[in-house]
């Protein structure tokens, strides 16, 4: 039920960040071809990036939510994490390929704008479209830290869901790179020189080069299987140690499954006076409790091993 919520959320999120990012991308396009302003026809390509990125992240939604085959036991979670790798992929190829190279032949042919209405009427729409975008995601993810019980900034650094993510870091960067391509023109415009508005693109284009690989790097953490986040490791362990029917407990391993998914399993010696049924009852309760103390533990895997064993295995 928690993932399906989180998961309808997200998809409202990206479809008004969609929204919004298509209006823009139409707004700068011609904004800058009448203008021929390098910053922004940079922004340009930013904001075409990050309506590909959100349609690659709205289709993802639909896909994870598929259910379990005997194929894929698990389900298709972590397919949303591939979709926000791809998107950064994207990201990156628009900063480095098209706001960091036509800007460097802009600044090396000493073009100029030709109008600059345009592009101030452009750069106003889309402060105040990726504005309301910004505030959505935002609002999303202070409410998404509050019911984790986290701080805001840790659980923008820690989170698992990469829509929500995403689209923050994107529309955060959306910005800040219209603040760069302001800055450019209106310096342009005031010095009579051609080198500030180009150099804007190249500042917008190394933006998205930094955001695309922080947000790479922090995908492929959990596209590869990475572990639930500390916090919550201490919160199963404790969970474990709690268990008045444990002796020990060896090994605990997690796994991220999706961003709403945890994989717990854990290698304990049970009290030795239990037997076959007891230990039964004693790993549902253990089941019960992990699933308490981490709503989003979704597969629980338990393996009862005696220290006797447990050496004769090391």
């Amino acid at each position: 039920m928690r993932t399906r919520r989180t998961a309808r959320a997200s998809r409202r999120t990206v479809l008004i960040a969609l929204a919004s990012n298509t209006v823009v991308t139409l707004t700068k396009l011609v904004a800058g071809l009448i203008s021929g302003s390098a910053a922004i026809l940079a922004e340009t390509a930013h904001s075409l990036a990050d309506t590909v990125n959100q349609g690659f992240l709205l289709f993802s939604i639909s896909l994870a939510q598929r259910e379990p085959t005997p194929d894929q036991p698990f389900g298709y979670g972590r397919i949303r994490f591939l979709w926000t790798f791809i998107a950064a992929i994207a990201m990156f190829l628009a900063g480095a390929i098209f706001a960091v190279g036509y800007g460097t032949y802009q600044l090396i042919s000493h073009a100029e704008s030709s109008d600059y209405v345009p592009a101030y009427i452009a750069l106003a729409v889309s402060f105040l479209a990726e504005g309301s975008s910004w505030i959505r995601a935002v609002r999303q993810t202070r409410g998404d830290a509050a019911e984790a019980e986290l701080p805001l900034i840790r659980y923008v650094r820690e989170s698992r869901d990469p829509n929500v993510k995403m689209i923050l870091f994107e529309d955060t960067a959306a910005l800040i790179g219209l603040a760069l391509a302001l800055i450019g023109i209106v310096t342009d415009q005031l010095t009579g020189s051609s080198m500030f508005d180009p150099a804007a693109s190249i500042a917008v284009g190394a933006l998205l080069i930094v955001v695309a690989v922080w947000m790479g790097s922090d995908t492929s953490e959990l596209l590869v299987g990475g572990a639930a986040r500390p916090g919550e490791r201490a919160a199963f362990r404790q969970a474990l140690e709690e268990c008045d029917d444990i002796k020990d407990t060896f090994e605990l391993l997690t796994m991220v499954l999706g961003p709403n998914s945890l994989l717990v399993a854990a290698r304990v010696d049970f009290d030795d006076d239990l037997d076959d049924k007891e230990i039964e009852r004693a790993s549902d309760v253990i089941d019960r409790r992990l699933r308490e103390v981490v709503p989003d533990v979704t597969e629980v895997f338990l393996d009862a091993t005696t220290a006797r064993t447990r050496g004769a295995e090391d």
